[in-house]
């Protein structure tokens, strides 16, 4: 079992703004500071994103105020739209000593995600710890086939060569996302592909979209996000990856996620999924995006242990579906979510349900000690 500690930020939220805080991850740095991106969603909306802004923990465990990023804002696109850095998350390169920022674009028009084809990019960033800036986010150079393609949300791996293992999604012609794991270099200022693996497809629902992969012992996970469920797939060299299973608990019955991220943590020489699920008092919750789950899991019949299960950040009224996980040391790691103050339909907009339950778009980070 796992020491599990809460803290709490308070983002200060105003309903009359009209927006709340998502997408919190955080990063650790050599010298003790923790350094935290998010950005604000308009509520009025699906997905509508500003640029990204950060707090920063001293070494006394004190967070600054939240602060906008200018070098992170929306940008002019083709045709009076605009392009927005979303779904991003940080990352310590051991190999530069940089704190690296990945993420994927959305493409806005009158403030609403242009409709029909558009491209999608994977974009980064890399911070100055010296001024606590972070440089203005660039594309990734992909291949032909590959203009509606990002690394959303995803969970990535430094190779002991400081290569990165940064798993993304690609829109297929068949209108389906395929999931796969690029490999790349990153050279404390420039990130590029070097080589990509298999593409791992799904013929139901939108397929397969916002991976992300894990090194433990010999080998290397990759968990799956699905609309109607979740899979977990398997790796030697991270790149090349077995044929996804849906993920289910260790009594065989289906582990409840649906249509959202997981993420992992290896701590304490045991490997741990950190996931949302249906659970029988969640339903109120948009598609039961709380509370964050983490259980164990059995590495050779790959489920997930159903007596290990706990909560780390708990349920109140709002989603905590889109957050990060960072390994801090071979015991020690966190689990980051803001609650997003969207609710379930007919008016998922009506952030005053989420507040009946307690929610006021607070900034959690669970604290993950191995016992």
């Amino acid at each position: 079992m796992l020491s599990i500690n809460l803290e709490r930020i308070d983002t200060h939220f105003s309903p009359e703004s009209g927006y709340c805080y998502v997408h919190a991850r955080a990063a650790q740095l050599p010298d003790g500071r923790m350094v935290m991106t998010m950005q604000k969603l308009r509520l009025s909306g699906s997905d509508i994103f500003s640029g990204l802004e950060m707090t920063i923990r001293n070494s006394q465990g004190e967070w600054s105020p939240i602060t906008p990023c200018p070098s992170l804002s929306r940008r002019p696109w083709e045709d009076g739209a605009e392009i927005a850095m979303c779904d991003a998350t940080p990352f310590f390169h051991n190999a530069t000593q940089k704190l690296l920022l990945t993420g994927h674009t959305v493409i806005y028009k009158n403030d609403e995600i242009l409709p029909g084809l558009r491209p999608r990019h994977t974009s980064w960033s890399v911070f100055n710890a010296e001024n606590n800036t972070w440089t203005p986010y660039r594309l990734l150079d992909m291949p032909d086939g590959f203009s509606n393609c990002g690394a959303g949300c995803s969970q990535i791996h430094e190779n002991p060569d400081g290569t990165l293992l940064i798993p993304a999604y690609v829109r297929m012609p068949t209108k389906k996302d395929a999931a796969f794991v690029m490999r790349c270099s990153f050279d404390g200022d420039n990130l590029k592909l070097l080589e990509y693996g298999n593409l791992l497809k799904s013929d139901t629902a939108r397929g397969f979209g916002e991976p992300s992969i894990v090194h433990h012992q010999d080998a290397f996970y990759l968990c799956i996000r699905h609309d109607e469920t979740s899979y977990i797939s398997v790796s030697k060299d991270g790149l090349h990856f077995s044929e996804p299973i849906e993920w289910l608990f260790d009594d065989g019955t289906p582990l409840g996620t649906y249509n959202t991220q997981q993420h992992w943590l290896s701590l304490g020489g045991k490997l741990y999924l950190i996931y949302t699920r249906r659970a029988g008092f969640n339903d109120h919750i948009f598609r039961h995006r709380a509370p964050l789950f983490i259980a164990e899991i059995n590495t050779e019949r790959l489920r997930v242990i159903r007596d290990t299960e706990q909560i780390t950040v708990p349920a109140r009224g709002a989603r905590l579906g889109n957050f990060c996980c960072t390994k801090l040391s071979e015991t020690e790691g966190i689990v980051v979510a803001a609650e997003w103050m969207q609710t379930t339909g007919p008016d998922p907009c009506n952030f005053r349900r989420c507040m009946e339950y307690g929610s006021d778009n607070s900034i959690f980070i669970a604290h993950l000690h191995s016992l």
